[in-house]
């Protein structure tokens, strides 16, 4: 009997672009009807990053070759790109095949993953069921956004909270017993669009001078609606993982939440039994960053030494959609 082939993540990379914007730019600049002290409180950001000019790609391009570097290997060396973000280049072509060519993958396909803040965990389950159908070696999982060009920055509950970044993991097969990526539940509700959105861009309200002018162009959120849901969801999944795979809090190495708002972090490991020591947080400095929240944390805990071989992490995490799940990872490098 051959050896069950798994996905393991063998190499991690991010890029953060330089300029950033302090919750002080959001009343000393814009005049907005906030505060530092009510930013704090109520999403735990300090501080996010902003790219000033240019695309999502050039969030995605410097992360994939701090990847390679990492790992040693060339670009034409992989096998398949899965794109996730909410931002793309272009609506078409797919932001992975623009990527490709630009880091020179010469012999990759790709395509793009669109689930909202969820888009990751989606991406990383099907670039890992690529690795374990046999027919790739080296499959690249990309999350990265430029939320800041979908933000209204008249809107002071939801400009707060974005940012910009990029960040990937290299998933390769191992038939190492009981490492890589060992499980995932993934949910989606779609009763829940109405309360987080964009509404115009799509065919639904193609753009339009109408469109524009009634800022239709610019994230919708029912924060007080999508905190609810978040919650719960964000817990239960994380909670059904450690179950199926017979895990107990202190069997838990690493929770990398995605970092959407702090209150909902603390819920969700208070749900897994979980002290906030192992709880990956990021959130203060970078905001929500949606489809490069996760693989930023694993990149960023990773250069700093605190991932081991052998480690159990659960990644989670929740998006517009309603989209939501939960992945077990075995640290496999």
């Amino acid at each position: 009997m051959s050896e069950k082939i798994r996905a393991a993540i063998t190499a991690v990379g991010h890029y953060v672009p330089p300029d950033i914007l302090d919750n002080a730019y959001f009343t000393d600049v814009l005049k907005l009807d906030t505060s530092d002290e009510w930013i704090r409180t109520r999403t735990g950001i300090v501080e996010r990053h902003v790219l000033k000019s240019g695309p999502t790609s050039d969030l995605a391009v410097p992360a994939i070759e701090m990847l390679l570097k990492n790992r040693g290997i060339a670009a034409d060396e992989i096998d398949c790109i899965v794109f996730s973000t909410v931002t793309p280049d272009r609506m078409f072509p797919p932001t992975a095949v623009i990527v490709q060519e630009r880091i020179g993958a010469k012999h990759a396909w790709g395509f793009d993953i669109e689930a909202a803040c969820s888009s990751f965990l989606f991406a990383l389950t099907t670039g890992a069921t690529f690795i374990e159908s046999g027919r790739y070696k080296k499959v690249l999982v990309v999350g990265a956004d430029k939320m800041t060009s979908i933000v209204d920055y008249t809107d002071r509950n939801n400009c707060i909270l974005f940012g910009d970044a990029g960040a990937c993991v290299l998933l390769e097969p191992t038939t190492e017993d009981n490492l890589g990526i060992l499980d995932s539940v993934l949910r989606s509700d779609g009763s829940g669009e109405k309360y987080l959105h964009m509404e115009a861009g799509g065919s639904l309200h193609p753009p339009s001078h109408e469109t524009v002018a009634k800022k239709q162009h610019y994230v919708y959120q029912d924060g007080k609606a999508v905190f609810k849901v978040a919650v719960i969801g964000m817990a239960d999944v994380s909670e059904e993982i450690m179950k199926r795979n017979n895990l107990k809090s202190e069997d838990v190495s690493w929770l990398v939440p995605h970092q959407a708002n702090q209150r909902i972090i603390k819920a969700c490991a208070e749900r897994m039994g979980l002290d906030m020591s192992k709880v990956m947080l990021n959130i203060d400095h970078y905001g929500n960053t949606t489809s490069a929240t996760i693989p930023l944390c694993l990149s960023q805990w990773w250069h700093e030494g605190k991932l081991k071989k052998g480690m159990n992490i659960v990644l989670a995490s929740f998006g517009a959609g309603f989209t939501w799940g939960a992945t077990y990872v075995k640290w496999a490098y």
